[in-house]
């Protein structure tokens, strides 16, 4: 057998490959083994209809020389109180090498989760070479204050890193990890400048007042299951988990056609910062404050290594922050900036999986982000060689060709346009069974509009959202259940494979009869076997059409030209015979906030305000509606 590895005798292997491990990677396996020829023979069958013999039997081997350091002892230090500039002291749990000697760069966290949370990772960058602290924000864990989340991080991210600096196991260099909220807590501290931070690698990083905690002006109801996850000063992890409870509380507050505001009285805990939220329901100086300004990303001059994935529910954040960078920093620091866009989900921007979703991805597609956090660190703190994998300034994965791509920019990411027509032929593409159409042609002077009504008190959706849909990439409950509130819109078959990579832009005249409604559009690739792929979706409340922080109302009846930029960045080959599907419909869900139409506070507005919207989507000369997409050729 090799070691940490299975034994293999005939049942074990044919055992395991009979679940569907690749023969290529059985022959790798065992190539990573030493094989002694004997007498005895295994018979497999390979992936066609041939036969492959393994003569032999397996033997021990060492270990490779990449992992022996995994078994490196570690010292551990419980406890640490770090002095904030206001009195209040934050704990630290500090993992070092049980050989260190002389000072080393530092890794931390600072995190809401609760220190425990990371402990993995502390275990292995404190095994390769790093100190690696896991601090609890303010008032959670064991951390002193008052916990406020996202308010703080900034200037406690700033003393965190100069008291870290001053420790004797600390050589002055400094860096952060972590995804989602502690990527947002990287950029929140690299605005404060503290002169040891040497660079940051912020994975699926939150930017408030962006995608959190709401996307385009429209909250989640979620906010309540993530503000009760992060308060007292416990875990609450299973609480959080806890799928069936949340789905009622959000199904409670939608089919009674309650307010927003009333949600967090329904799930129980009116003590978090939920109503405080409420009432900042645009990117105001409330949200501004915790991010860089346009002269902070002028004046960051660090390596950035920003991470993020087709279907993390934070790129616009991850996203926003590097096209920002790209905006406002200077020439030296955007060529320090390397971003990276894979195949995955939010949790996969840290520990990526092969499946997920309802798709199963390439070998490729799962990297080793431990060991490349690793080789970031040591180029940028310890003078090594950049990191192999990255060999431009982007790199993206394309599903469908399973491969890694990389250009210098996004704007060179694609070379051409595909642009698609919107079309119908009886004004009443209300399902995907008698779709409208996608054309290469522009639309003729006389096309009848499309129609479509949606009546904010129906609650027939809610039924279909009783359970949690994992193969949320794949499924079509939804699409194919509109109950008339929407338009479906397909393109003929693809003639050939078809790279699309970027950002989709749709652009649609229509007209309302209500003062305010919110639009959904999503763009799906349907297979020839029927199958469909969500590809990218983009969200929209009317009365901020033209700007995220000035509402204008709706006039009902006039027709108003809607561009639709905020469709997330995606990569795909699109098979040849595949089709694209494109739905555009009003959000009534029980995972969006309810827009009762009214054109009133959206937060404060019920049942009683509801006004139900009629639709009118034209698509003529004079308005050719249109969906436009970057390609590669």
């Amino acid at each position: 057998m090799c070691v940490d590895r299975p034994a293999y005798v005939l049942y074990s292997l044919t055992g395991w490959y009979s679940t569907g491990l690749f023969l290529e990677e059985l022959i790798s396996m065992l190539k990573s083994c030493e094989i002694l020829v004997n007498p005895k023979t295994l018979i497999l069958p390979n992936l066609g209809s041939d036969f492959i013999e393994i003569r032999g039997s397996v033997v021990p081997q060492a270990k490779p020389p990449e992992d022996s350091s995994l078994e490196k002892p570690v010292d551990f230090l419980w406890g640490t109180k770090i002095p904030m500039r206001d009195g209040v002291k934050l704990d630290a749990t500090i993992f070092k090498p049980h050989e260190q000697k002389d000072p080393l760069p530092v890794i931390f966290t600072l995190t809401p989760y609760i220190a425990d949370s990371y402990v993995e990772r502390g275990l292995y960058f404190s095994k390769n070479g790093y100190v690696f602290a896991l601090v609890d924000v303010r008032g959670r864990g064991n951390s002193e204050g008052k916990f406020e989340p996202l308010a703080n991080e900034a200037r406690d991210g700033y003393d965190i890193v100069e008291w870290i600096a001053k420790q004797a196991w600390c050589d002055g260099n400094i860096t952060m990890w972590g995804g989602s909220n502690a990527g947002f807590n990287q950029w929140s501290t690299a605005k404060e400048f503290p002169s040891h931070l040497r660079t940051i690698v912020p994975a699926a990083a939150a930017y408030p007042g962006i995608d959190f905690p709401f996307f385009h002006n429209i909250f989640y109801p979620y906010i309540i299951q993530w503000l009760t996850f992060t308060s007292g000063v416990t875990g609450n992890s299973n609480l959080f988990e806890k799928t069936e409870f949340w789905i009622s509380k959000f199904t409670e507050y939608q089919s009674q056609h309650l307010a927003f505001k009333e949600l967090d009285r329904i799930a129980g805990n009116t003590t978090t910062h939920f109503q405080k939220w409420l009432e900042h329901p645009t990117p105001d100086s409330y949200w501004n404050a915790m991010t860089p300004t346009a002269e902070d990303y002028r004046r960051l001059n660090i390596p950035i290594l920003t991470i993020t994935g087709h279907h993390d529910v934070d790129q616009p954040g991850a996203m926003t922050y590097y096209r920002r960078h790209m905006q406002y920093g200077t020439e030296e620091a955007k060529a320090k900036h390397y971003l990276i866009i894979g195949p995955w989900d939010h949790p996969g921007t840290r520990t990526p999986k092969k499946e997920f979703g309802g798709l199963s991805f390439g070998e490729t597609s799962v990297l080793d982000l431990n060991r490349l956090h690793k080789e970031w660190y040591d180029w940028t703190m310890k003078g090594r060689t950049k990191p192999e994998f990255l060999k431009k300034r982007i790199a993206y994965y394309v599903p469908g060709a399973e491969l890694w791509k990389y250009a210098d920019s996004l704007e060179t990411v694609s070379n051409a346009t595909l642009k698609f027509y919107l079309g119908s032929r009886d004004g009443q593409p209300n399902e995907a069974f008698r779709s409208g159409d996608l054309l290469s042609r522009e639309p003729i002077s006389d096309e009848t509009p499309d129609r479509y009504v949606y009546d904010p008190l129906d609650t027939r959706p809610f039924a279909m959202q009783q359970k949690e849909i994992k193969n949320f990439i794949t499924d079509q409950t939804f699409v194919l259940n509109l109950f008339g509130n929407g338009l479906v819109y397909h393109s003929e078959a693809f003639e050939e494979d078809t790279e699309i990579t970027g950002y989709a832009k749709l652009v649609a005249f229509i007209e309302i009869d209500v003062p305010d409604t919110d639009f959904y559009a999503e763009l799906d690739e349907i297979k020839p076997d029927g199958s469909s792929i969500m590809l990218t979706s983009d969200l929209k409340r009317t009365r901020y059409r033209d700007s995220l922080v000035e509402e204008k109302l709706v006039k009902p009846g006039e027709m108003i030209r809607y561009e639709f930029d905020g469709f997330t960045f995606f990569s795909r080959r699109i098979g040849k015979g595949s089709r694209l599907r494109l739905v555009i419909t009003c959000p009534n869900t029980i995972y969006l906030q309810k827009n009762y139409n009214s054109g009133k506070n959206v937060c404060l507005e019920s049942g009683k305000d509801a006004r139900t919207a009629h639709v009118t989507l034209y698509h003529d000369a004079e308005h050719p509606s249109f969906l436009e997409l970057p390609i590669v050729k």
